[in-house]
C-alpha cells in the first residue's frame, strides 16, 4: 500500500526555499548598490533611477547599458585578481569604475 504525500509539509518546504530564495536576492541587488557606488545615493535618487530604468522600453539604450554593467562586472573581477599583484592596478581601473556612478546620476 502507498504511503499518502504530506502536501502540507511539501507545501511548507516550498514556502521556506521561496523564502530563502528571494532574502538572497535582496541581498544580492543591495550588494549590487554598494558595489556600484550608487549607495551614496538618497534613497529617493536611487528609487527615481531605477524607475527611469524600468519605464524605458528603448533597445538601443538598454543594450547600452548592459554593455556597460557588463564591462563594470569584467572590470571588477580583474580588479580583484590583479590588486594583490601590482599596485598601480587600481589607478588604471579607476576611470572605468567611475563611469557607473556618472551614469546612475545622469539616469536619475
Amino acid at each position: 500500500m502507498r504511503k499518502p504525500r504530506d502536501y502540507d509539509a511539501e507545501l511548507k518546504t516550498l514556502e521556506d526555499k521561496a523564502r530563502e530564495l528571494k532574502t538572497r536576492k535582496v541581498q544580492q541587488l543591495g550588494e549590487l548598490v554598494i558595489a556600484t557606488g550608487a549607495d551614496g545615493l538618497t534613497p529617493d535618487e536611487l528609487a527615481g533611477a531605477l524607475v527611469a530604468l524600468a519605464e524605458t522600453k528603448d533597445p538601443a539604450r538598454r543594450e547600452a547599458w548592459a554593455k556597460r554593467g557588463a564591462a563594470f562586472f569584467r572590470s571588477k573581477s580583474r580588479r580583484s585578481v590583479q590588486a594583490p599583484d601590482n599596485g598601480n592596478s587600481g589607478t588604471a581601473t579607476q576611470p572605468g569604475g567611475a563611469q557607473p556612478a556618472s551614469g546612475a546620476t545622469g539616469a536619475a
